[in-house]
């Protein structure tokens, strides 16, 4: 049986050279059109945010304050918090979105496709958004890695994530229990962790490395045949 190999691409890559393409859904429920009260308040937060970065470049997000950030926006304080729950929710706010991304990609990788490889398929969607704009990612990357409060706050709002996406792994591994059952969580918690030793390494190299290779290259060091093994 030929063996399987991570691919980045539409599919799975193996390694007697055969492309197995992914499967898709065939539609998807149509999203019903935000109100203008929806739209004025979206540019807002994207005004807000813009300002925001701008003061966490320059000065540092933890040395960066709600009052500065409002006060640069031309808002009061209170107004601020009409938006943004906290001041991490400018940089993360999209994190919790993102995790309903990965939930859904996953959901709809086949049904035969081995766990570890769909829980990789799943991540296509922020590898993609991440191509679109990648410097302004990047900038996010550091200001992860120069903020702890802020890494911490990220890693706290990815564990929302498995709780997303461990019903599904469950299911594909045949677990009657998920919660009884250390698998399905202990896969996605690896997958995530390998994701961010992707990114971490991805922002070390100031953006010249690959990130889809760097995070094939961390989901495969976890299945290589040579690798650890319990004695």
């Amino acid at each position: 049986m030929p063996k399987l190999v991570l691919s980045t691409r539409s599919g799975l890559v193996y390694r007697d050279g055969m492309v197995r393409a992914s499967q898709r859904p065939a539609s998807a429920p149509v999203a019903s059109a935000p109100t203008l009260r929806d739209r004025t308040a979206r540019a807002v937060r994207d005004e807000v945010v813009t300002v925001a970065m701008e003061l966490f470049f320059k000065q540092g997000y933890d040395n960066t304050t709600v009052d500065q950030i409002a006060s640069a926006a031309g808002m009061s304080r209170t107004s601020f918090f009409r938006y943004f729950a906290t001041k991490d929710d400018i940089v993360l706010g999209r994190v919790d979105e993102l995790g309903h991304q990965v939930a859904e990609a996953l959901v709809t990788r086949p049904e035969a496709e081995p766990v570890w490889h769909a829980l990789r398929g799943a991540f296509d969607p922020l590898l993609e958004l991440t191509a679109a704009a990648p410097e302004r990612w990047l900038a996010v990357a550091r200001m992860l890695s120069d903020a702890p409060s802020l890494k911490a706050s990220q890693l706290g709002r990815e564990l929302a994530w498995q709780d997303m996406m461990v019903p599904d792994v469950a299911r594909r591994l045949g677990a009657a229990n998920a919660a009884l059952d250390a698998r399905p969580r202990a896969l996605v918690a690896a997958a995530i962790a390998c994701l961010n030793a992707a990114r971490d390494v991805w922002s070390a190299s100031d953006g010249t490395l690959d990130l889809p290779t760097l995070l094939d290259q961390a989901m495969n060091a976890l299945i290589e045949p040579n690798g650890w093994r319990r004695k």
